[in-house]
């Protein structure tokens, strides 16, 4: 049977920064809530939850590493909402976003749940901050919750093996 490794979603003892976008905060502002709601659920206290405002979306990924940087989470959240407009600005914002969102997770070794939102217009940024569409606020803590307990898993996964290899490696030697 294959082995199945899978997170699980208690915010308990952890500690979570969320970087948000202030640029279309009656999107973000909301999207922030469901987050927190969700964490504090889970079993996060507030004193584990950091909440950063940056001016835009173009701000949260080096507002996220450095919080990385400060050793003091164990998991970020990003939320921000880009909306289309008249130019081609949006796919250059959204990508920049995104990549460098991509960059602190794999750099820094760290889960960031994405609630960075892009919307062609006011009505689907609202469908998705609270409305029809659920919360994206809400959907990246529970990313981010369920990545932080995977990759403890995957972690404790690699410490157990390499210990097995080392002791094998001295009853050799022996």
């Amino acid at each position: 049977m294959a082995e199945i490794i899978e997170g699980h979603y208690s915010g308990k003892d952890l500690r979570f920064g969320i970087v948000v976008s202030r640029f279309n905060e009656f999107v973000t502002k909301p999207m922030l809530e469901g987050a927190l709601n969700e964490l504090r659920r889970s079993g996060a206290s507030d004193a584990g939850l950091k909440v950063v405002w940056v001016p835009g979306a173009y701000e949260i990924p080096l507002a996220c590493q450095a919080l990385c940087r400060s050793k003091e989470i164990d998991a970020l959240i990003a939320i921000g909402c880009i909306i289309r407009g008249e130019t081609d600005h949006y796919e250059h914002l959204a990508k920049s976003v995104c990549e460098g969102l991509q960059q602190v997770v794999l750099r820094e070794h760290i889960p960031v749940g994405f609630g960075v939102i892009t919307v062609e217009n006011l009505a689907q940024a609202m469908d998705r901050a609270g409305g029809k569409h659920g919360n994206k606020g809400r959907d990246a803590a529970r990313g981010a919750l369920e990545m932080v307990h995977t990759l403890g898993q995957l972690k404790k996964e690699t410490l157990d093996q390499n210990r097995f290899r080392e002791l094998i490696a001295q009853e050799f030697k022996k």
